[in-house]
């Protein structure tokens, strides 16, 4: 069961209620001009699942140029405003979707009242943002670090609330995920507003995933979490990725896309899985096709686990084999066997 929130406004979707939980990425470079490539990279985060993506915005040319992405993209733009109250009153001239603010580096209340306002007045939700790293004073000398960073959170969001404005979101990372855990239980005992999900700083691929992972998901197991970004030192389209097999592997999300399985490598294998799964990995999240796909290496268990799946490409021997529902269709080289395959998926019925 999700933990009952309010529903707060993103673009043509919604944080929270009964809506589906959202991924998010945060867009991994400065931008300097926007051209072809990057609106086709964001296009292709969308298709792969990110429901939403955050762009850092230092100065006031920074948040024209957001402006003209959110204007040529559909997924919904949010800015992630620091320190200066007037260049997130300037996004707000846009159709962006959702501020990231930490009010406690804006600077005095009436700023932020201001970022309301103007907030309340476009439909705009704003994430209250409390990250360890930033957190000073007081709760900074608490020996509870996920209570200090819930409090901390809660004395945000009231500055929000003398100005009744409402949208909220609140998000407390640290890199210990421990007080992630902490803070996010308490703030899903305190507030009814959605709660952002992740362990900042959380490192490089395989420990990023296996630290978020473990850790959130036992925040989703309580139904805490309306949105969520798998923080990667990698590639975005990862933290893509993995927050989308975080969430069916927790039962929120039913995962519409091929379930791939594949052997690890070994001295027997006759054909590349490594290479060839890889090429597949990061299409079959572009694809709403439920079926299951194999890709073994030799005639050991390739047969065998072709006839568990609805297609399958393995090696035996001097040729690599398809198969379709346990039947083989076809026999070639490496290279003749995975355009068949591909094309195979390629006109594989969609998902209804």
């Amino acid at each position: 069961m999700r933990r009952k929130t309010r529903s707060v406004p993103l673009k043509d979707k919604f944080f929270g209620g009964e809506h589906p939980i959202i991924i998010q990425t945060m867009w991994d470079a400065p931008i300097s001009c926007v051209d072809d490539a990057l609106i086709e990279r964001i296009n292709q985060l969308e298709k792969m699942g990110c429901g939403a993506i955050r762009f850092g915005v230092p100065t006031q040319k920074d948040a024209v140029t957001l402006g003209e992405i959110a204007r040529k993209v559909h997924i919904p733009v949010i800015a992630d405003i620091h320190f200066d109250y007037k260049i997130a009153l300037r996004c707000m001239d846009f159709p962006i979707a959702k501020l990231r603010i930490n009010p406690g580096n804006i600077g005095a209340s009436w700023m932020v009242h201001e970022i309301a306002e103007k907030a309340k007045d476009k439909n705009i939700s704003l994430r209250v943002g409390v990250n360890g790293g930033s957190i000073t004073g007081y709760y900074r000398s608490q020996s509870d670090r996920g209570r200090a960073l819930a409090e901390c959170a809660l004395d945000q969001v009231d500055v929000l609330k003398k100005v009744q404005f409402e949208n909220i979101v609140i998000s407390v990372k640290d890199s210990n995920p421990y007080s992630v855990v902490e803070a996010n239980r308490i703030l899903a005992e305190q507030t009814d507003y959605p709660l952002h999900l992740g362990v900042t700083e959380a490192g490089p691929l395989i420990p990023a995933v296996v630290k978020s992972s473990f850790f959130l998901g036992k925040l989703l197991e309580q139904g805490i979490g309306d949105t969520l970004r798998i923080s990667i030192s990698d590639e975005i389209e990862y933290e893509v990725m993995a927050g989308r097999q975080l969430l069916a592997c927790a039962g929120m999300q039913d995962i519409c896309m091929p379930t791939i399985i594949s052997c690890p490598r070994c001295a027997r294998a006759t054909f590349d899985t490594h290479t060839f799964a890889s090429k597949l990995e990061k299409l079959a999240y572009t694809m709403k096709k439920k079926i299951k796909v194999a890709v073994m290496g030799c005639v050991v268990n390739g047969p065998g686990e072709a006839g568990e799946v609805d297609v399958a490409i393995a090696g035996t021997g001097n040729k690599v084999f398809v198969y379709e529902k346990g039947q083989r269709t076809f026999g070639g080289s490496a290279q003749e066997a995975e355009v068949y395959f591909l094309q195979l998926l390629e006109h594989w019925p969609e998902s209804k």
